[in-house]
């Protein structure tokens, strides 16, 4: 017996008019972009050559350049996701203590962050902070001048030894900038679960952390996974940053190659691919987690 088709509604066909309009106007755009450049600036396009460059290995064999700075910013992105989300945490729930001081503390630190542009930040820290931290707390010996071998896992989680000063002051700048924003995330999604929920797990006899981790705590999540998310994907954007004060990632290695091979529309336009596959991922990944989460709003 043949199964019957379902009728296609005028939703459903409003979605796929609308998407074919977005995709021809890209198209188009794209052309434009195109002819303008060939004729209007006189550019010769040179794909191959862009293509055979970053594909290129190192001078010893390695990595090709360009991907290094993609494994670079894979690695800035992950440290500083678990740094940011960590700190974030804690400062939204010290904004929601009921002790005054250190109220006054999480909100001073939030209100600061979020009135500096991260430029700014992002110099004041590495040449006032971080040269002046690493010494502080004894970490330029690990940091500036490690000269032992470094393991497989060692070079994955952190990369070369001469460069891990770098990376610890790009993940601690693009960590604390996002962290006063995951920190009112968390603080807002706190305040959206109704205070019946509480009362409700209350009369039930659990304790107060058996209530927050098994009542609170999934509703809490539900609600501040899309902020999350957008916030995390910026946090990859803005570590393009991190490039001014000399740490190799995507934006650094894209400028160098750029400026080295002359082919400026090419190398920027795969550096804003590389950006772009990366936040997609991220997107997914929290999609993935977002629908998990649905079933405590239920």
């Amino acid at each position: 017996m043949k199964a019957s088709s379902a009728p296609i509604t005028s939703k459903q066909l409003h979605f796929t008019l609308l998407d074919g309009i977005v995709i021809a106007f890209l198209v188009a755009l794209a052309y434009w972009f195109y002819y303008r450049t060939a004729t209007g600036l006189n550019y010769h396009w040179q794909w191959l050559n862009a293509f055979e460059l970053i594909f290129t290995s190192s001078s010893n064999g390695g990595t090709p350049y360009f991907f290094q700075g993609v494994i670079a910013t894979i690695r800035l992105s992950l440290w500083g996701v678990i740094f940011a989300s960590i700190v974030g945490v804690a400062v939204g729930i010290a904004r929601l203590s009921t002790i005054r001081f250190i109220r006054i503390i999480a909100t001073t630190y939030v209100q600061l962050i979020r009135n500096i542009p991260p430029l700014v930040f992002v110099f004041i820290f590495y040449f006032f902070i971080s040269n002046q931290l690493v010494p502080l707390l004894g970490l330029d010996t690990l940091l500036r001048y490690h000269s032992g071998e470094i393991n497989g896992l060692q070079m994955f989680l952190f990369g070369p030894s001469h460069l891990w000063e770098n990376l610890v002051s790009g993940v601690l700048c693009v960590g604390f900038i996002s962290a006063a924003y995951i920190a009112e995330v968390v603080r807002s999604g706190y305040n959206a679960v109704d205070k019946g929920q509480w009362e409700a797990s209350q009369s039930l006899g659990l304790s107060r952390w058996s209530r927050f981790r098994y009542v609170i705590a999934p509703q809490v999540l539900a609600a501040i996974v899309p902020s999350l998310a957008g916030q995390f994907i910026s946090l990859i954007k803005d570590s393009s940053i991190i490039s001014l004060i000399s740490i190799q990632e995507l934006t650094f290695v894209g400028t160098e190659i750029a400026n080295s091979s002359g082919m400026v529309f090419e190398i920027w336009l795969l550096v804003g691919l590389g950006y772009l596959v990366l936040c997609l991922s991220i997107s997914s990944v929290f999609s993935y987690i977002e629908h998990r989460s649905q079933r405590y709003k239920r």
